[in-house]
């Protein structure tokens, strides 16, 4: 660590009660900004001279304004492993060896923070989190290299990685600065791309009107506005999360003062406080975000009809679509955006085999990949577990109750439909206020001290629900849908099972449980044609085989 450089963050800390940590972390992100202005003058013709800046500026950040010594042994030791099995692993296994070392590393460090239990002390964990996105995907970006475009999906045939990259260019994709403690996650494609100014050609055709300005020589357009845009909506973010924090903060909900208020103020506080959580991210991930657009490197192209430069390319959270969020969907799509691609793109779709459709494997598989991701503390596993159910709960409410309030061809609202949609809102919010509670208390006396607190109303909502859905209630509703509406506008099986975990939540426990039913006879009716004695399981043998399927307990 630079010597004298902690001793102004010392003062702010005194100031603002945020840890020194904390406040160098933000001023990390808003040094990017100017220092991503000379990345962008640095010529085009010279990309070694952007790796070597890009590398520079993150080992300053890493030894000269936090001393993690250890980070960049961590980092080292991540990117190099995947590098190496890259490299020199010539099997169609080698994306899932990459997968294990990464993430077995990763856990490492996980539990020794876990254990060290400081919140307020920047680690190298969050920037490891990001690096592991990059690095699991690069493994499978370079395999598809390996494959005729014939045998890879649109999406990646573009991911590809053809040939391997020179470990200049990969240790700048690795180190990239702007998004290097907190994301936003992006693939090598987008990289090389940028770095080449591949990124920035203009479509044959295009109307000169709709072409994007550039300063001088550089082909990168320009950028200062919308960053600007962005820096000044991630400081007021940050600003509103240092006020709110003061007001709503886990004391509150842990103390003897929450229990003198009535129920409906308490769920008022639980939501507050999960509102108050949510701008701290708000905050960082549209500077990190702003940064990235500086660099060019948020560049998505042109919008053909309106000529608008689009620089949405690294979004990773949409603030609105949360906080108007009428259904669960909705309100996890908004979320971590890069991340519920990284899961879907190198998860969810590569554990299901060639020309079969996603079913629990994937599900259960994507789930997995996300707690371990997020780390150990408990409480995320309890968010994650009532969020799958509740996933379910308001798929049957969108599919068996939402009709009732449009018209019968399901084109139009009807006049009561934005009774529906308020309480559906309120709804949406007061459940997953309860639910990502336990993402901010973390571990778990404190969680279910404060579920306690409230009733555990969101937990009883979802089991009444899921039992109404059970019922005979369920087949009335359908007679019902039936009666009003016509037979060839039901939504289908093969349509609802189309959908994607989020957050690598599945989508529908329910369903992934009857599927395993499914596999479990049809492997009885294979052993029968072979002649084997076999018969479909009951009861607990049923059950124990269910579990064997899903790999964890009923």
């Amino acid at each position: 660590m630079l010597l004298y450089i902690s001793i102004p963050f010392e003062y702010a800390a005194a100031a603002t009660g945020a840890s020194v940590d904390e406040l160098k972390l933000i001023a990390s992100f808003l040094l990017s900004y100017p220092l991503a202005g000379v990345l962008k003058r640095i010529p085009d013709s010279k990309p070694y001279q952007k790796n070597l800046f890009i590398i520079a500026v993150s080992l300053f950040y890493l030894v000269g304004l936090f001393d993690l010594w250890s980070g960049i042994r961590t980092i080292f030791i991540s990117a190099a492993g995947a590098y190496a099995i890259a490299a020199y692993i010539d099997s169609p296994y080698m994306p899932w060896i990459g997968f294990v070392f990464l993430m077995s590393h990763m856990s490492i460090n996980h539990i020794y923070r876990q254990r060290l239990n400081s919140p307020g002390v920047v680690d190298i964990t969050g920037a490891q989190m990001v690096l592991i996105m990059k690095l699991t995907a690069f493994c499978w970006n370079v395999q598809d290299g390996k494959l005729p475009d014939k045998e890879l999906a649109e999406i990646q045939r573009e991911r590809a990685i053809r040939n391997l990259p020179g470990l200049l260019d990969y240790a700048g994709y690795v180190l990239f600065f702007p998004s290097l403690f907190a994301g936003p996650s992006f693939d090598y494609v987008d990289y090389q791309r940028w770095i080449e100014t591949t990124m920035f050609v203009i479509p044959a055709g295009t109307d000169p009107a709709h072409i994007p300005p550039t300063r001088k020589r550089r082909k990168i357009p320009r950028s200062g506005t919308p960053a600007t845009f962005k820096a000044i909506a991630g400081l007021v973010w940050i600003f509103l999360f240092l006020k709110f924090s003061t007001w709503y903060n886990t004391e509150l909900v842990l103390g003897d003062q929450y229990m003198k208020y009535g129920f409906l103020r308490r769920v008022w506080i639980l939501e507050m406080l999960g509102f108050t959580s949510r701008l701290k991210y708000y905050g960082v991930w549209a500077l990190t975000e702003g940064a990235c657009i500086l660099s060019g490197l948020g560049y998505r192209g042109v919008d053909p009809k309106t000529g608008k430069v689009l620089w949405n390319r690294l979004q990773n959270v949409n603030p609105w679509g949360i906080e108007s969020a009428q259904n669960s969907r909705a309100y996890l799509e908004n979320w971590n955006m890069n991340t519920n691609n990284w899961l879907r793109n190198y998860m969810y779709l590569r554990v299901t085999p060639k020309g079969k459709k996603p079913g629990f494997r994937a599900s259960l598989a994507t789930f997995v990949t996300s707690a371990f991701w997020h780390g150990f503390y408990p409480g995320y596993y309890l968010s994650f577990v009532l969020a799958a159910f509740i996933q379910t709960v308001a798929k049957n409410f969108r599919r068996y109750v939402r009709p009732f309030f449009l018209t019968p061809d399901g084109q139009r609202p009807t006049p009561y439909k934005p009774y529906y949609d308020l309480a559906t809102y309120i709804v949406t919010q007061a459940v997953f206020c309860f639910t990502t509670a336990p993402f901010v208390l973390l571990n778990l006396p404190d969680s279910l001290l404060v579920w306690s607190r409230v009733y555990l109303y969101a937990v009883i909502g979802v089991v009444a629900s899921m039992a109404f859905f059970a019922s005979p209630g369920k087949l009335w509703l359908i007679n019902k849908l039936k009666k009003r509406n016509h037979p060839a506008l039901q939504r289908t099986l093969s349509q609802e099972t189309i959908v994607q975990p989020l957050m690598g939540l599945p989508s529908d426990p329910a369903r992934d449980i009857d599927e395993a039913v499914r596999e479990i006879r049809e492997e009885v009716e294979v052993r029968r044609r072979r002649g084997a004695s076999a018969s479909m399981p009951k009861g607990q043998d049923l059950k124990r085989a269910v579990e064997e399927k899903l790999g964890k307990e009923l």
